[in-house]
Parts: C-alpha cells; structure tokens; sequence
C-alpha cells in the first residue's frame, strides 16, 4: 500500500469518514460541470425538494453540444438548444455560476478550470466527464464521475470512493524534436494497456515531466483515463506556481499557498504500489491504428503482427473494422479528414506547433481539415498571434470553441467510412460521429503534417529532425 504519495496526503486530508461499504467518502472541493450529464442531477434534486449544498464550488460551462461553425442562439439542433437552456435554468435557479459564450470565458470543461485558476493542487476535483483526470496536472486528485454521482456531489459536496493503488511512472531522458505529450501518454498506454491502470492513480515523474510545460503534463494527465486509471497526477512545482500566478481565481496570497503547495508533493522516501520506467528519449512519434488506444505504433515502423499481441483476436477486430494489414507501413495510411482540437490537445501551444508544420503550405485536396480552440481565451489567443490566418491560408477551417468531433454530440461527425488523424483522446468505434468511421490517433503536428500529406507521415521529416 502507498505511502508518503501526494495521492495519500490530499486523499487523508479530504476524507469525511469510512462508510460500511469500506468505501470511503471524500469531501469535493471543485465541481464542474456541464450540458450533458446535469439535467437529470438537477432534477433529482428538485422532486426531493433539495438544494445545491456549496453552490460557490461548482462551476458550469456548454461544451459537449455547442455547434463550432456558429454560436447562435437557438441552436438548429433542437436538442441542444434544450440541453443548452436546461443548464442556463439550472444554474441561475440553484446560483451557480456559468461560463456562457457571453462570458468570454466559454470553453471545454477541462479547459477553463485551469485557464481561470479555479483548478490548483492539494485539490480534490469531480466533474460528469471522464477525462476530468486533466487536471491532475496541477497535483490534485480529479475524478471524473456519472450522473448519479454529479448529483451527490451537488446535494453533499461529497464522492463516496475506494481508495486507489498508486503507480509511478518515471519517464527519464529528454524527447527527441518532433515528440510531444501525446506521444509520451500513448507510448505509456502502448506499454501498459488500456486495462493496465485499472484501480490505480498515476503518478508521473522524472526528467520528461520535470521540463514539460503544464499543458503538456495536461494533455499527459488528461489520457490517464485510456489506461484505465482513475486518476493521473504530477507533483505540483515552480512550473505549476508560475502557471496560476495572477488567474482569476487563484489565491490571493500566492506564498502562502504556494508553500501548502509544496507540502502535498510524494516524499522522498514515499512508498508506490508499483512503478514503471521508461527511456523519454527513445519515444517516436506515435499512432493509433485500431479501435482503442492502446492499439498505437511508432510512426517509423509497420502495423504490429496480430500473433505477436497480447490481444491477437482485439488485433484482428481491429484490422477487420479499419481495413488495414498485419505489417503496412505505418505512414501508408491515407486520411480523408483532419481535426486539431479537443480537451486533450486544443490549448494554445497545440495550436502554435500545428501552425508551425502548415504554414505557407497547403492541405491535401482531398483531406478536410479543422482545427477547434478549446477555449474562447484560446480562440482569442490564437487570434491575437494570426494563428487562424495560417490554418485557413492552408485550407482548414476555423472553428468556435467546443468539443467538436472529438466525441461528436454536435454537428462536426466524420461520414460513411472516413479515416481521420485525430488529435484528440479517443479511437473507439463510432467516437466521431459515424458508425463505420476510422480514427488515428496522434499529435496536433502529426495531425497537421497527415493533412499537408494526405496519409500518415513522419513529422519529424517536417522540421528536419528524422
């Protein structure tokens, strides 16, 4: 059993008791929430007559059904626009906040909670979305949670849990240039499965996390959830400090936080369940080529023989679905759209590393392209610096900020059999909208130089570093 972790000091500090179950129940210190998977909490809560019990802790936003080409009101989606109005009712009925388009602050759920400081470490963070496991970046303890639970959380400001194993995964090293976090996270769940993390919280460490930058220990944190772990974390330090210094909602006395801060972090001597390690510098560039994310291959070789899997009949479902070949190169792959966007790479470093492989080129004719901000800050960002010019002069477009084809609750939906280079977190079949389409895997700049190449290509023969 771990000791000493930062998972083990912040899970201690929030913990309400031990229930008969041998659960235990936590208190939740940030909600967040959204459209989706709140109108039946809400009225749960109104047949029982109950309140919102710490209103000023949940804070809500539109995410999942927004359409990006328009942020028009009604929307044309009859369904939306009621998920959409449900929440507007909610949230001024029970007082709670939201971050609507009107705001300037609208955007991915995963996306404004660290850009508006309300996401900080030492915290325990619960929201109806699975890949609430982002803002463990920060060092706290962020679950992601179903409909029942969102509304225990709103009557109880409390989760009742089984404690967790903790796995530290130490990646050493430096990556080479052309590898990114998303490379590093698919590598990990290539090494350990998508089952591998199962009743377990990830904790990264060594020399690749000490130097990645908070949105890219986000986009690490943010796919822990595709290996099966609940969880995923990195001990807060000056990089986190920096990154919350002067947000809207950070603390006001940033020493004295910053020293609770430093007190959370794993021991030197803490004790881990178990531990993995693996060579930074030796990670490629990685895609996806079956039907989860553990199915993924360095760009440089060959689609891995279904008899040398662990899994070899999920092998063969896999290529009978994709259509691919035991032993095709990796970079024979044609695509037919690209998309740049979602929770996991739609920040705005995503978007300057994507700009910087398109720009003064153009997108395959027959590829359709688009990139979605995660945020209307990163929207405006990404403005302020002509990012959008250099996307839409090399034929993609630009969208308003939302989910998008990351899960296609919306009208971005990929059609018939299309193979689209994903940058987003998930390859499961019909995740993009239509029943029969293929989806890779991979990183915004993988993305953008498969859309200059109409096929899966090495991009670090982009940058001149293969």
């Amino acid at each position: 059993m771990s000791t000493g972790t930062l998972f083990d000091k912040v899970w201690n500090m929030h913990k309400v008791a031990t229930l008969p179950s041998g659960m235990d129940q936590l208190f939740i210190g940030l909600h967040l929430i959204h459209e989706v998977t709140t109108p039946q909490a809400f009225a749960s809560l109104r047949e029982r007559n109950q309140r919102v019990l710490f209103p000023n802790r949940t804070f809500a936003t539109m995410d999942h059904i927004v359409p990006t080409d328009s942020t028009q009101r009604p929307f044309a989606d009859p369904q939306a626009e009621l998920m959409a109005s449900t929440l507007e009712k909610n949230t001024a009925d029970f007082g709670i906040q939201l971050f609507d388009f009107k705001s300037g602050k609208q955007g991915i759920v995963h996306m404004i909670g660290p850009e508006l400081g309300l996401t900080q470490p030492g915290m325990t963070i619960a929201c109806g979305d699975s890949h609430t496991s982002t803002h463990g970046a920060f060092g706290s303890l962020a679950f992601g949670i179903g409909t029942t639970e969102v509304r225990n959380v709103l009557e109880t400001q409390t989760l009742a849990l089984s404690r967790l194993k903790v796995r530290r995964i130490v990646v050493n090293g430096a990556l080479q240039p052309g590898v990114y976090p998303k490379d590093v996270i698919l590598k990990i769940i290539a090494e350990l499965g998508v089952k591998g993390g199962l009743g377990y919280a990830y904790e990264y460490a060594g020399d690749v996390f000490d130097t990645m930058s908070m949105e890219g220990r986000m986009t690490v944190c943010n796919m822990s959830i595709e290996g099966g772990a609940r969880i995923g974390y990195v001990n807060p330090d000056q990089t986190t400090f920096n990154y919350l210094k002067d947000r809207l909602h950070s603390p006001k006395d940033m020493e004295k936080a910053i020293s609770y801060w430093s007190d959370i972090r794993s021991n030197a001597d803490a004790a881990y369940d178990d531990e993995l390690i693996i060579d930074g510098s030796a990670i490629e560039p990685m895609v996806t080529w079956g039907i989860n994310p553990g199915q993924s291959v360095p760009v440089s070789s060959n689609l891995p023989k279904c008899s040398e899997l662990q899994h070899p009949q999920s092998a063969k479902d896999a290529y009978a679905f994709m259509g691919f070949s035991e032993n095709q190169p990796a970079q024979s792959i044609p695509i037919d759209v690209a998309f740049i966007g979602s929770c996991t790479n739609g920040r705005l470093s995503d978007l300057r590393e994507a700009a910087s492989i398109v720009k003064g080129k153009k997108i395959h004719p027959k590829v359709q392209a688009m990139v979605v901000p995660g945020s209307q800050r990163v929207m405006a960002q990404a403005e302020s610096e002509g990012l959008h010019h250099i996307f839409t002069e090399a034929g993609f477009q630009w969208r308003n900020a939302g989910c998008s084809m990351c899960l296609a609750m919306n009208p971005d939906k990929l059609t018939g059999n299309q193979v689209c280079a994903s940058s987003s977190n998930r390859n499961f079949i019909g995740r993009q909208g239509s029943p029969n389409g293929r989806t890779l895997l991979m990183s915004p700049s993988m993305v953008a130089a498969a859309a200059i190449a109409g096929h899966v290509v090495d991009v670090r023969k982009e940058i001149g570093h293969e």
